[in-house]
């Protein structure tokens, strides 16, 4: 019987999985043998196709049909929300759902009433500002109060649509209508062309300009670019409830440097000259003013002597008589929160956050229960808290050493408020309940061993919930206040029909625990592993993100796109591991301060005490683990390879930030102050100076039309490796921004960063 060698990757009969990589001696006779019997043992139950990466950017989606932006209408007789279509999983139309009874019918779309037309190059910026720049159709609209219609953006257009199937065509431009709303009351509709604030009057029907005309550095009643990228704030004005006035921000870019950004696409390139706040330089002048609908009555609001600040936040008391806004600092470590008389502009601080060898994290937790009674989070005990500010009295209602999220509403009959945070574990967000406010103890609402997002109305009647976990993509439902009631919205079941069935089989759950950082904190950890024999041990794919604010890789719920491409990773054989550090949400300010003027410190200390332990494992070759990053995680990609040549096989950075002056002033400020006043910081936080000490395996991944991450930051790095004769491989994408979109140039990255780690890591030939 002649025995023969064979190179064997990933190969399955009938779920007979052989070891990754190496080679295998057998006898032909036993292979055979082996073969049938475990092809007569399968059970046909548990049968799966392979996952491919085909598969993973094809229609339908794989993590089935998820809604986004599902909002009840005024009256909570309808829910409305944008619907992905099952043969193009990034167009969305609009839906509505009856709350009673479950039932739901497409109501505009958006390949119908879609004119085709292109969007200015203002209103792409904006989608990539919200992460959506990927997505076609519709993808924002806004309830009308009556509850009867719909405001659609489409294609640069605006719509009405009525629940009865009517449409109704608001504008007809070529350009971009921008930042559409409805008024309180329904009577109006406002939006921006031109940089100049327009007004329908649904009345009469007539379109009115309320401000003054924009310029190429005029803007008025949008949101600056640091606004909308940074501070989650969207909008540029804001009706008062009442509809008698609207506050509008004047934007005035002049003082901000002008920067060449290259956009260099596969079939030419386009240069634009864009106003960039970079670290250090200018920032926009925001002003704040008060018109009547018609645009009489202009007059400006009091927002103090310094220019050189950021407007956060606004909002419209109940009633109408004041408006309240939030004023921040330029270095975030100052907070003042104005009240404005609408009459006059004048302004009244009624109290100021501050903070020491640290920032402010912005939020949008201000609930005004009265002239003198308002709800406000804060992290002035070193945890996000819940107080009552009383007529200048605080009053804290939440205490503990975990985190406060979002105040969802509050229930004046009932004296109770509802919450998000992460009492029970940073691993999970969950809704709570705290009633009476003077002495309850929060009551958490939502199922453990999962991760909720929550829109409720503002008393608590009723909420909007999408909770996913590991292993069920998510799932959204309408649910009375007190649970005790549940309407569908979308319950995508991992059933038989779900685009994920042929491959569940194989589904991964991650295990989750904590490693101790150098300085006693616990470091949370996930790791999915593969099939292993005893003995085995498999190469390890490091999914790293590492930074502040957002981009925590470590939770309990359903990880999409990247989540699947890990499960892929886990059929070829890799163990997938990532851990969350020191910088980063959701564990503290103490927690997340390490990081303040010293960025690419702890966090990368932390990564580098987590690979020293996963080495110590006997699942981990600790020869064969590589690490992976985008956006911060490219960043820290790089600083790994420079803290600690050798001890990685290889690293793949895709779009990082090289030289922090290159990135924007409310980001990089927060964390690391003024260049000009400590250019050290800068240096030593940047992954420019210790490039030489790169010396392991790289590949350098980025968009070449970046307009966030702009593509300087690889230029420039690509400068310094050449100059020291440090070999790297380099992939970039013409045309694509800080996110690489579209079915085919998707599949090209996640194969090219497959082909990377099978060569470098994995050790195939």
């Amino acid at each position: 019987m002649r025995a023969f060698e064979c190179d064997l990757c990933d190969f399955r009969v009938a779920g007979l999985r052989l070891p990754f990589g190496g080679v295998v001696r057998v006898s032909a006779l036993s292979l055979l043998l082996a073969l049938l019997a475990a092809m007569l043992a399968a059970d046909p139950a548990t049968a799966q196709d392979e996952l491919t990466l085909e598969r993973l950017v094809a229609s339908p989606a794989l993590s089935g049909p998820i809604p986004r932006q599902v909002k009840l209408s005024p009256d909570g007789r309808m829910a409305a929300l944008l619907k992905p279509r099952a043969d193009e999983r990034t167009r969305y139309d609009l839906w509505v759902v009856n709350t009673e009874t479950g039932a739901e019918r497409m109501l505009v779309d958006s390949k119908k009433l879609g004119s085709g037309a292109a969007l200015s190059e203002e209103e792409r910026m904006r989608r990539e500002r919200a992460r959506i720049g990927d997505l076609t159709g519709i993808v924002s609209y806004d309830w009308a109060p009556d509850g009867r219609t719909v405001l659609v953006p489409l294609d640069g257009d605006l719509y009405l649509a009525g629940l009865d199937g009517t449409t109704e065509r608001l504008t007809d431009t070529e350009d971009t209508e921008l930042d559409a709303q409805v008024s309180p009351g329904g009577r109006y509709v406002s939006f921006v062309i031109d940089g100049a604030l327009h007004v329908i009057d649904r009345q009469d029907g007539a379109a009115r300009q309320v401000s003054p005309d924009g310029s190429d550095t005029v803007s008025w009643g949008v949101a600056e670019f640091v606004a909308q990228e940074e501070m989650r704030r969207n909008i540029g004005h804001w009706w008062a409830p009442g509809e008698s006035r609207l506050a509008v921000a004047r934007v005035d870019e002049s003082p901000v440097e002008v920067v060449t950004r290259t956009a260099i696409g596969a079939e030419g390139t386009r240069v634009y000259d864009q106003r960039y706040p970079a670290a250090g330089t200018p920032n926009a002048v925001v002003d704040l003013f008060l018109i009547d609908p018609d645009g009489g009555n202009r007059i400006e609001v009091d927002l103090g002597p310094d220019d050189d600040i950021y407007l956060a936040r606004a909002d419209w008391a109940p009633d109408g008589s004041a408006l309240f806004v939030q004023r921040q600092s330029r270095d975030q470590q100052t907070l003042d929160l104005l009240r404005i008389d609408p009459a006059t502009g004048a302004s009244e601080r009624l109290f100021t956050e501050t903070a020491e060898d640290s920032w402010l994290n912005l939020h949008d937790n201000l609930t005004l229960l009265g002239p003198d009674d308002l709800l406000w989070t804060s992290e002035r005990s070193g945890y996000s808290h819940i107080y009552r500010w009383t007529g200048g009295a605080w009053t804290k209602l939440t205490s503990g050493s975990w985190m406060v999220g979002e105040i969802e509403a509050y229930d004046p009959q009932a004296d109770a408020l509802y919450f998000t945070g992460n009492l029970d574990t940073p691993l999970e967000n969950h809704l709570y309940r705290l009633g009476p406010l003077a002495g309850g103890e929060p009551v958490r609402l939502t199922e453990a061993g999962a991760w909720h997002e929550v829109d409720m109305d503002s008393q608590g009647h009723g909420a909007v919930v999408t909770r996913s976990s590991p292993t069920q993509p998510p799932q959204t439902f309408l649910t009375s206040g007190d649970f005790t009631h549940r309407t569908w919205i979308e319950r995508n079941p991992l059933d038989a029909s779900h685009p994920y069935a042929p491959y569940l089989g194989g589904h991964v759950a991650p295990r989750f625990g904590t490693i101790e950082a150098a300085d006693g904190s616990a470091l949370l950890y996930k790791l999915l592993l593969p099939d292993l024999a005893p003995g085995e041990r498999a190469p390890v794919f490091v999914q790293v993100y590492g930074g502040p604010g957002v981009g925590r890789q470590v939770t309990r719920k359903w990880d999409g796109r990247d989540g699947l491409f890990h499960q892929w990773l886990v059929d070829q054989g890799y163990a997938v591991f990532s851990v969350d550090g020191r910088g980063s949400p959701d564990r503290g300010k103490a927690f997340e301060d390490n990081i303040f003027r010293a960025m690419g410190t702890a966090e990368v200390e932390d990564q580098l005490t987590a690979l020293d332990w996963l080495k110590r494992q006997d699942f981990a070759d600790p020869e064969r683990i590589g690490v992976y990053g985008w956006s911060y995680g490219g960043y820290m990609t790089l600083k790994l390879l420079e803290a600690a040549p050798g001890a990685y096989a290889a690293g793949i950075s895709g779009a990082p930030v090289t030289d922090w002056t290159l990135y924007d002033t409310h980001y990089t400020e927060r964390y690391l102050g003024d260049p000009n006043a400590d250019p050290a910081v800068y240096e030593r936080a940047g992954a420019l100076a210790d490039a030489e000490r790169i010396e392991d395996p790289l590949l350098l991944i980025h968009g070449m039309a970046d307009d966030n991450v702009v593509f300087e930051n690889s230029t420039v790095l690509i400068g310094r490796l050449q100059q020291a004769a440090i070999p790297f491989d380099l992939m970039v994408y013409p045309g694509a921004t800080h996110r690489v979109g579209g079915e085919g140039r998707e599949l090209h990255l996640m194969r090219t960063v497959a082909r990377f780690f099978a060569r470098e890591v994995a050790g195939e030939e």
